[in-house]
Protein backbone atom coordinates (compact mmCIF):
# COMPACT_ATOMS: atom_id res chain seq x y z
CA UNK A 1 0.00 0.00 0.00
CA UNK A 2 1.40 3.97 -0.87
CA UNK A 3 1.08 5.71 2.21
CA UNK A 4 1.47 9.24 -0.11
CA UNK A 5 -0.30 10.51 -3.09
CA UNK A 6 1.71 10.09 -6.22
CA UNK A 7 1.84 13.65 -7.02
CA UNK A 8 3.48 14.12 -3.64
CA UNK A 9 5.78 10.93 -3.60
CA UNK A 10 6.76 12.37 -7.24
CA UNK A 11 7.75 15.95 -5.51
CA UNK A 12 9.47 14.17 -3.07
CA UNK A 13 11.29 11.95 -5.07
CA UNK A 14 12.41 14.65 -7.17
CA UNK A 15 13.79 16.92 -4.20
CA UNK A 16 15.73 14.00 -2.81
CA UNK A 17 17.61 14.11 -6.13
CA UNK A 18 19.15 17.06 -5.53
CA UNK A 19 22.49 17.33 -3.54
CA UNK A 20 22.84 17.94 0.76
CA UNK A 21 18.83 17.17 0.08
CA UNK A 22 18.15 13.44 1.87
CA UNK A 23 14.92 11.68 2.57
CA UNK A 24 13.76 13.91 5.38
CA UNK A 25 14.61 17.01 3.95
CA UNK A 26 12.88 16.48 0.83
CA UNK A 27 9.33 15.40 2.52
CA UNK A 28 9.76 18.37 4.83
CA UNK A 29 9.97 20.89 1.94
CA UNK A 30 7.27 18.74 -0.05
CA UNK A 31 5.15 19.31 2.93
CA UNK A 32 5.83 22.98 3.48
CA UNK A 33 5.16 23.64 -0.57
CA UNK A 34 1.38 21.72 0.60
CA UNK A 35 0.74 24.37 3.17
CA UNK A 36 1.93 27.21 0.98
CA UNK A 37 -0.66 29.09 -1.08
CA UNK A 38 0.26 28.33 -4.62
CA UNK A 39 0.93 31.43 -5.41
CA UNK A 40 4.51 30.27 -3.59
CA UNK A 41 4.69 27.27 -5.37
CA UNK A 42 4.34 28.45 -8.55
CA UNK A 43 6.52 31.53 -8.18
CA UNK A 44 8.95 28.91 -7.07
CA UNK A 45 8.17 26.80 -10.46
CA UNK A 46 8.22 29.72 -12.48
CA UNK A 47 12.24 30.77 -11.15
CA UNK A 48 13.37 26.95 -11.87
CA UNK A 49 11.53 27.29 -15.18
CA UNK A 50 12.93 31.33 -15.86
CA UNK A 51 16.38 30.00 -14.58
CA UNK A 52 16.62 26.61 -17.17
CA UNK A 53 15.75 28.64 -20.14
CA UNK A 54 17.71 31.70 -19.63
CA UNK A 55 21.12 31.09 -18.31
CA UNK A 56 23.64 29.90 -19.65
CA UNK A 57 27.57 29.41 -20.31
CA UNK A 58 29.50 32.63 -20.99
CA UNK A 59 31.24 32.06 -24.64
CA UNK A 60 34.58 33.19 -22.87
CA UNK A 61 35.38 32.13 -19.54
CA UNK A 62 32.41 29.45 -19.21
CA UNK A 63 30.60 30.94 -15.96
CA UNK A 64 26.90 31.33 -15.97
CA UNK A 65 25.22 34.09 -16.96
CA UNK A 66 21.93 35.62 -18.73
CA UNK A 67 24.05 37.80 -20.77
CA UNK A 68 26.58 36.46 -23.10
CA UNK A 69 29.49 37.44 -22.92
CA UNK A 70 28.81 37.54 -18.98
CA UNK A 71 29.84 40.73 -16.81
CA UNK A 72 33.08 40.28 -16.07
CA UNK A 73 34.30 39.32 -19.24
CA UNK A 74 32.58 42.55 -20.36
CA UNK A 75 34.05 44.34 -17.57
CA UNK A 76 36.90 47.51 -19.25
CA UNK A 77 38.00 47.55 -15.73
CA UNK A 78 39.74 44.19 -15.23
CA UNK A 79 43.11 42.68 -15.81
CA UNK A 80 42.84 40.64 -18.64
CA UNK A 81 46.62 39.88 -18.54
CA UNK A 82 45.58 37.48 -15.01
CA UNK A 83 43.35 34.84 -15.39
CA UNK A 84 42.39 32.20 -12.66
CA UNK A 85 41.18 29.00 -13.22
CA UNK A 86 38.78 27.66 -11.09
CA UNK A 87 36.18 24.25 -10.98
CA UNK A 88 32.52 25.27 -10.87
CA UNK A 89 31.08 28.87 -11.37
CA UNK A 90 30.69 28.95 -6.91
CA UNK A 91 34.24 29.45 -6.92
CA UNK A 92 33.78 32.80 -8.40
CA UNK A 93 31.34 33.93 -6.05
CA UNK A 94 33.49 33.21 -3.19
CA UNK A 95 36.90 34.95 -4.91
CA UNK A 96 34.46 38.25 -5.89
CA UNK A 97 33.66 38.26 -2.58
CA UNK A 98 37.04 39.00 -1.34
CA UNK A 99 37.63 41.83 -3.29
CA UNK A 100 41.00 41.14 -3.72
CA UNK A 101 41.01 39.63 -7.02
CA UNK A 102 40.56 41.64 -10.62
CA UNK A 103 41.74 39.43 -13.13
CA UNK A 104 39.65 37.54 -15.96
CA UNK A 105 38.40 33.58 -14.56
CA UNK A 106 38.11 30.48 -16.47
CA UNK A 107 35.67 27.58 -15.28
CA UNK A 108 36.26 24.46 -15.61
CA UNK A 109 33.60 22.64 -14.24
CA UNK A 110 34.88 20.04 -12.62
CA UNK A 111 37.96 18.58 -11.88
CA UNK A 112 39.96 15.33 -13.11
CA UNK A 113 38.64 11.97 -11.23
CA UNK A 114 39.71 8.59 -13.52
CA UNK A 115 37.41 7.60 -10.24
CA UNK A 116 34.54 8.57 -11.74
CA UNK A 117 34.90 8.77 -15.39
CA UNK A 118 35.95 12.52 -15.36
CA UNK A 119 38.93 13.08 -17.75
CA UNK A 120 40.01 16.52 -19.88
CA UNK A 121 37.59 15.92 -22.36
CA UNK A 122 34.82 16.22 -20.12
CA UNK A 123 35.70 19.65 -18.60
CA UNK A 124 36.65 23.40 -20.19
CA UNK A 125 40.07 22.42 -20.52
CA UNK A 126 40.02 22.57 -24.49
CA UNK A 127 38.10 26.20 -24.42
CA UNK A 128 41.28 27.66 -22.00
CA UNK A 129 43.80 26.59 -24.46
CA UNK A 130 42.05 28.30 -27.17
CA UNK A 131 41.60 31.26 -24.84
CA UNK A 132 45.09 31.62 -24.28
CA UNK A 133 46.15 30.96 -27.38
CA UNK A 134 43.86 34.11 -28.49
CA UNK A 135 44.07 36.58 -25.76
CA UNK A 136 47.13 37.91 -24.27
CA UNK A 137 47.19 35.98 -20.46
CA UNK A 138 50.54 36.53 -18.92
CA UNK A 139 49.52 34.49 -15.53
CA UNK A 140 46.94 31.84 -15.31
CA UNK A 141 46.21 31.26 -11.47
CA UNK A 142 45.38 27.45 -10.54
CA UNK A 143 42.56 27.72 -8.03
CA UNK A 144 41.38 24.10 -7.95
CA UNK A 145 39.86 23.17 -4.68
CA UNK A 146 42.68 21.72 -1.99
CA UNK A 147 41.68 17.66 -2.12
CA UNK A 148 43.14 14.74 -4.48
CA UNK A 149 40.86 15.64 -7.78
CA UNK A 150 42.06 19.54 -7.50
CA UNK A 151 45.56 18.43 -6.92
CA UNK A 152 45.38 16.15 -9.81
CA UNK A 153 43.86 19.21 -12.36
CA UNK A 154 46.23 21.78 -10.89
CA UNK A 155 49.32 19.19 -12.22
CA UNK A 156 47.82 18.02 -15.06
CA UNK A 157 47.20 21.88 -16.32
CA UNK A 158 50.51 23.26 -15.31
CA UNK A 159 52.19 20.54 -17.56
CA UNK A 160 49.69 21.65 -20.37
CA UNK A 161 50.23 25.28 -19.55
CA UNK A 162 53.81 25.73 -18.80
CA UNK A 163 55.43 24.83 -22.48
CA UNK A 164 52.58 27.95 -23.39
CA UNK A 165 55.25 30.35 -22.26
CA UNK A 166 52.70 31.59 -19.49
CA UNK A 167 53.51 32.12 -15.73
CA UNK A 168 51.31 29.43 -13.59
CA UNK A 169 50.68 29.80 -10.16
CA UNK A 170 48.57 28.58 -7.46
CA UNK A 171 46.71 29.98 -4.74
CA UNK A 172 48.48 29.40 -1.08
CA UNK A 173 46.90 26.79 0.46
CA UNK A 174 45.67 28.60 3.61
CA UNK A 175 42.50 26.77 2.51
CA UNK A 176 41.76 23.37 4.62
CA UNK A 177 43.36 20.08 2.85
CA UNK A 178 39.43 18.48 1.18
CA UNK A 179 37.44 21.69 1.44
CA UNK A 180 35.76 23.41 -1.12
CA UNK A 181 36.73 27.46 -2.61
CA UNK A 182 32.62 28.20 -1.86
CA UNK A 183 32.98 27.32 1.84
CA UNK A 184 35.91 29.38 2.60
CA UNK A 185 35.76 32.93 4.38
CA UNK A 186 37.11 36.00 2.36
CA UNK A 187 40.07 36.89 4.53
CA UNK A 188 41.39 33.34 3.99
CA UNK A 189 40.44 33.66 0.12
CA UNK A 190 42.24 37.38 -0.21
CA UNK A 191 45.14 36.01 1.67
CA UNK A 192 45.32 32.74 -0.33
CA UNK A 193 44.92 35.02 -4.07
CA UNK A 194 48.31 37.37 -2.65
CA UNK A 195 50.28 34.41 -1.22
CA UNK A 196 50.29 32.23 -4.86
CA UNK A 197 53.25 30.81 -5.65
CA UNK A 198 54.84 29.42 -8.97
CA UNK A 199 53.76 25.69 -9.95
CA UNK A 200 56.76 23.52 -9.85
Amino acid sequence: MQLTVEPVARLIEQFARLPGIGPKTAQRLTFYLLRMPDQVSSDLADAISDMKQRVRFCSICQNITDDDPCAICRSETRDRALLCVVEEPLDILALERTRGYRGLYHVLHGALSPVDGIGPDELKIGELLARLQRDEVKEVILATNPNVEGETTAIYLTRLLRPLGIRVTQVARGLPVGGDLEYADEVTLARAIEGRREMP
